[in-house]
């Protein structure tokens, strides 16, 4: 007896990061990395939009992150970054994965590939690092390393952090 299967080649695995603000674009996102030979993780497809807020936020926010550890690349949808994208951004830095930046439209044909230096961040970023547009893209391309940044977005839990 022969069975027909789909195909099992390897192919590489996306994490889609994009600002809640996107929501909308979720589609279009995983149709984009698909036409281009990936296979999405897009946070907003694997927990919905936080869950419809059944669970504490922090804890998607370690699901992203794990999922950051074991998908092959990051690509980052949007020119305005939010902070939780730019924390997975980080992540995925200091783990030594493909970071690639592109724009974000409803229609996978409109999305098209940025650099680093055509991110701006949303004001809640800047607020709470107290750095410019500059300095961050510098720390994002490892331009800055010597920076003290602290990117924790996780609340503390009696002293450590979750």
């Amino acid at each position: 007896m022969r069975f027909i299967t789909s195909p099992t080649d390897s192919v590489p695995v996306i994490f889609t990061a994009q600002s809640k603000v996107y929501f909308y674009c979720r589609d279009a996102v995983c149709e984009f990395v698909f036409s281009k030979g990936g296979v999405p993780v897009n946070p907003f497809r694997v927990f919905e939009y936080f869950l419809g807020d059944r669970v504490d936020r922090d804890l998607v926010r370690r699901g992203n992150n794990n999922l950051v550890r074991i998908v092959d690349e990051l690509w980052v949808f949007g020119e305005v970054i939010a902070d939780g994208v730019l924390a997975e951004i980080f992540l995925a830095r200091d783990l030594r994965k493909p970071i690639r930046f592109f724009t974000i439209h409803n229609k996978a044909s409109e999305i098209r590939e940025i650099s680093a230096r055509d991110v701006k961040f949303e004001q809640e970023v800047y607020l709470r690092f107290k750095l410019n547009a500059d300095q961050i893209i510098n720390l994002i391309l490892g331009l800055d390393s010597d920076a003290p940044v602290q990117l924790s977005l996780l609340q503390s839990d009696g002293g450590r952090e979750l």
